[in-house]
């Protein structure tokens, strides 16, 4: 058996497990939201940390990644054995399509595993809902946990979807939210944009320079001081 697992939070940058194949691409109707609370890595029982879970919601999409794991029954439930310790808040396995090109009608794949949580308090302990926003950020800002703070994990997530070229407005605005609690004004860097071939002046577009006499030189030079 070969398996696929989608991963839309701190998979996108650190997996943590050996894989076979890595995909950039989405999953259709999901939403990611910071609705889940996390006591083992980044937070603790009596100060849990927000972390990534997802919200059913028709037309959104979720960009992140899949990981194939592959070469045999024993590789493949080492992989899954771990993602389920690592991942032990959500309670529920869900099999979604997985698309890698904008717009697509088709998916590049199906059957892929994701990670969710019923959004239900009373029978998913770990669900803590929707919030304002400033009372997320506080809760993010000040939570910490045996793996780092909750504050390193909204940046991270916020610079793994910058560096897969697919970020996620309400990530930004929420990590913004968690900057101005903790009285930072940096934001993730933005890369220098390279100029397309279109841009490059040609040869053909740059003027010749006029080389002068060394005397009309130096008279040229004191008319423009």
């Amino acid at each position: 058996m070969v398996f696929w697992i989608f991963g839309y939070g701190s998979l996108v940058w650190n997996p943590g497990f050996e894989y076979d194949e890595k995909l950039i691409g989405y999953i259709k109707d999901y939403r990611r939201v910071f609705d889940l609370a996390c006591i083992d890595h980044r937070g603790t029982p009596e100060k849990p940390a927000r972390t990534c879970t997802l919200d059913e919601s028709k037309g959104a999409i979720c960009w992140g990644a899949a990981y194939c794991v592959r070469g045999g029954p024993e590789k493949e439930k080492e992989a899954m054995e771990y993602l389920e310790r690592r991942e032990c808040e959500y309670d529920s396995k869900t099999l979604v399509d997985f698309f890698t090109e904008e717009d697509s009608l088709h998916p590049a794949l199906t059957g892929v595993i994701v990670f969710t949580s019923t959004p239900d308090k009373v029978n998913n302990k770990y669900y803590l809902g929707p919030a304002p926003l400033e009372e997320m950020a506080r809760q993010i800002a000040t939570a910490s946990g045996p793996c780092g703070n909750n504050q390193e994990y909204i940046f991270k997530m916020e610079k793994a979807l910058h560096d897969i070229s697919h970020e996620d407005d309400y990530i930004i605005e929420l990590a913004n939210e968690v900057r101005k609690v903790l009285g930072i004004t940096e934001s993730v860097p933005k890369e220098k944009k390279l100029l397309s071939p279109s841009q490059i002046p040609l040869k053909s577009h740059i003027l010749p320079v006029k080389i002068l006499p060394l005397p009309e030189a130096i008279a040229a030079v004191a008319a423009d001081s």
